[in-house]
This record gives C-alpha cells, sequence and structure tokens, in this order.
C-alpha cells in the first residue's frame, strides 16, 4: 500500500475490471481495490442458495429448484453485439481466451396491436430508407417503432428529431453481428454467465501488473487542499496515485440520481411462449406499445449457457421505473412469461458523475442500465478510457477472429 500508482481502480464491476485491464496494458501502473470479497460488483452473478439469501434472508431453496452451484444468476443481466464494442475489446486485449461464448437463439420485438412477438432477426432483410421520413416511404409507426428500438437499439423517440447517420450505423451493426454466427440473433453470452467477464479483465490486469486488493473496507479517496485526488486509504494505510477511476458508491458527494431501475427475476421450467422455445432470447417491448416512456426488456437464458441446471431458465424483466409502484409497471413483460416457478422484485437508483475531472482527478462510472445489451456500458467505458489516458481507444481489430470464441 505504501507505493505510488498511475491509476487506482475501486470496485471490481465490469465496467471498472475493463478500464483497470485496458490501462495495464497501456503501461499503466493499476492498482485495483473492492470493499467486497467478491470480484463483479453491482455486476456480480449469483448462484441459487446466495440469491436466496440476498432476496429471501436465508439460504434454504427449496430442493426441486436444483444444485446452487448450476445457477449463475447475473444481477446486471446483457447480452453482447456479436461486432459490437465489448467484442471488439474482448479481441483486442485478447480475454478471449479466458472465456467460451455461444450464440443466443432469439431476439423478439412485442407489437401490442396484434399481441404478439416478432422476429427481429429475420426482419433485418426489411429494405429500409430514413425510417422516420413515414409519409415518402409508407411506413406506419409500429414499423417506424420496430426499426428504432428493436434494430437501431435506440432508448428513446430522440432519434426521430436527429441526423440519419448514427441510425444507419446502429442498423448496420445489427445486420453485421446477425450475421457475424449465422444464429437467431445478433448476440453472443459467455458459458457460465456474465460473472466471468470481470474476473477475465482482473487476469488481464494481472499479466501486466496491476494489482488486485479485495475485501478492503471503506477505501476512502484522499484529496489535496485544491481538491485534487492523491490516493486512497483503506485500514489505515494509504496508497497513492495520480487519478482514481471507481464506480458511483465510491463517491456519492460527486454523482447524482438520475432514475431508478426496476426488475423481476423468475426462475421457470420453460422457455419464454411464442419465441420458437428459443433457451436463450432478447425480447424487447417497445415504450410505445406499452404507453410509457421507456422501453421494457426481457432476458432469458438456460442451461443451454450453463446459468441453470437442465430443463430450468433465467428470465428478467427490467425497465426504467416511472411511477412508485414498479411491480404494476413490470406487469405486461412478466405476463409474457407464462407459468414461473419463483420470482423475485428488486429495483435499484441510476446514477451519473457531476464532478470535473480535469479538476478532481476523479473517473467514475455510470450506473447500468435497463438494456439487455451492452452497447451503453462498453460507449461509456470508451469515453473513461480517453478521459483518463487522453487517447482514442483503438478497435480496429479483425473481427474475424471472434469466430474462435464461439463453442
Amino acid at each position: 500500500m505504501d507505493e505510488e500508482y498511475d491509476v487506482i481502480v475501486l470496485g471490481t464491476g465490469l465496467k471498472e475490471c475493463i478500464l483497470s485491464g485496458l490501462l495495464s496494458v497501456n503501461g499503466l501502473k493499476v492498482l485495483h481495490m473492492d470493499r467486497n470479497d467478491y470480484y463483479g460488483g453491482e455486476s456480480t452473478s449469483l448462484n441459487l442458495k446466495q440469491l436466496w439469501k440476498r432476496f429471501r434472508g436465508d439460504d434454504n431453496p427449496p430442493e426441486t429448484l436444483g444444485t446452487s452451484k448450476d445457477y449463475n444468476v447475473d444481477m446486471i443481466p446483457k447480452f453482447m453485439m456479436a461486432n459490437g464494442g465489448l467484442v471488439r475489446v474482448l479481441i483486442h486485449t485478447n480475454v478471449t481466451k479466458y472465456l467460451s461464448f455461444k450464440a443466443v437463439d432469439g431476439s423478439f420485438v412485442y407489437n401490442k396491436g396484434k399481441e404478439e412477438l416478432l422476429n427481429s432477426a429475420c426482419s433485418v432483410g426489411f429494405e429500409f430508407n430514413i425510417p422516420f421520413q413515414k409519409k415518402k416511404y409508407g411506413l406506419d409507426d409500429n414499423t417506424i417503432d420496430f426499426i428504432g428500438h428493436a434494430l437501431a437499439l435506440h432508448l428513446d423517440d430522440s432519434y426521430l428529431s436527429q441526423p440519419a447517420m448514427d441510425f444507419v450505423r446502429r442498423v448496420k451493426l445489427y445486420a453485421e453481428s446477425l450475421a457475424r454466427f449465422r444464429g437467431g440473433s445478433p448476440y453472443i453470452y459467455p458459458l457460465y454467465g456474465l460473472g466471468e467477464l470481470p474476473q477475465g479483465f482482473a487476469r488481464l490486469s494481472a499479466v501486466y501488473g496491476g494489482t488486485y486488493m479485495l475485501n478492503k473496507p471503506e477505501c476512502k479517496v484522499e484529496f489535496d487542499e485544491n481538491g485534487k485526488a492523491y490516493g486512497v486509504t483503506s485500514e489505515g494505510e494509504t496508497a497513492k496515485c495520480k487519478k482514481v477511476v471507481c464506480d458511483p458508491s465510491y463517491l456519492p458527494d460527486k454523482v447524482r440520481k438520475v432514475g431508478r431501475v426496476a426488475r423481476a427475476i423468475c426462475i421457470m421450467s420453460h422457455p419464454i411462449p411464442n419465441t420458437h422455445d428459443s433457451p436463450s432470447v432478447q425480447v424487447i417491448l417497445p415504450q410505445k406499445q406499452l404507453g410509457r416512456k421507456s422501453d421494457m426488456y426481457l432476458f432469458c437464458c438456460s442451461y443451454s449457457h450453463n446459468v441453470a441446471p437442465k430443463g430450468k431458465y433465467i428470465a428478467f424483466v427490467t425497465t426504467e421505473a416511472e411511477t412508485d409502484n414498479p411491480k404494476d409497471e413490470l406487469k405486461p413483460g412478466i405476463d409474457l412469461l407464462g407459468p414461473v416457478d419463483e420470482i423475485f422484485f428488486d429495483a435499484y437508483d441510476r446514477y451519473e458523475p457531476t464532478n470535473q475531472h480535469d479538476v478532481d482527478s476523479c473517473f467514475i462510472s455510470t450506473s447500468y442500465d435497463a438494456t439487455t445489451h451492452f452497447e451503453t456500458t462498453v460507449n461509456n467505458v470508451i469515453d473513461m478510457y480517453k478521459k483518463i489516458t487522453g487517447k482514442e481507444l483503438d478497435l480496429s481489430v479483425d473481427l474475424s477472429a471472434a469466430s474462435a470464441a464461439e463453442e
């Protein structure tokens, strides 16, 4: 602890682990600390006993659900675009050697008017121009909703009044990702869940000289008279540094609440109905279809990715909370699941930094949003990397190497 580091990273959430790995590869001396005794922070994965302990207060789940260690339940469940930013980071850093991936079987969109799920993967061949020019091209509101939210993955309708180029890039990414493994969706997902990802980047950092310390209480950031961070104190010792990177929980006075995510975690004995019996699937419920301001997301995975015993499925229903009754808000998504064996409700606040990093040398990640894909997560990481190093992260890698990561 007496040494001086270029960067001290606090929290072993996925964003922080990616950054510590990237910064170590970039030649910086990194110390990575966490108040917890496990990797992953808010983005950890839980076995069945841990899940029960967290939401039911004991570690005695019913024996009918199977063996605890066969479960890997992500607390921030997300799929990766097969041609997207996170895959590029994984290949750029060679973290793929620590992980095995498998294609996600399905991707669907909810159409309330017909009370059906549309297979978004089958619709990429749609001949589109600029979709919001609906009068010229004859697209109805449902089609615009479908393309904007399911293919371009926009979080709201602000894109309708913005230049089209970003939209075109997004749909191009979707189509390229769909073609990567020629599966039923543009997504891939690691075997044994997302808990493997933070540890993979932690190994990368260690290979390049990064130092890790778990179970470090308090982790108090120290500031000089000018308000600039110069170190972190834990258990009476202070490690000095030039910059601090952390999640919002470590510097609560330098963030503001910007929203709240509501979610239901469900254990089921069947796949989501009307998804062609897909053992892994994403369903997007666009905001307009529900009369909401925010999209709703269904994430389902199972034994096919080694996150549950044979015959069991883990489904999440997630959205940005808009009322004081998040359980009621989640009902449209839960109703699509069919019978569930067990259901857990949860909610967490979302924060974003308010500090000036060029003044206090603190670089704080944003909280994870409700989306079940990693594009917003990786965008935050890439933006933070540029602010920390002053350099663009070069992700111009040969994505053909990604095929080797598929099981």
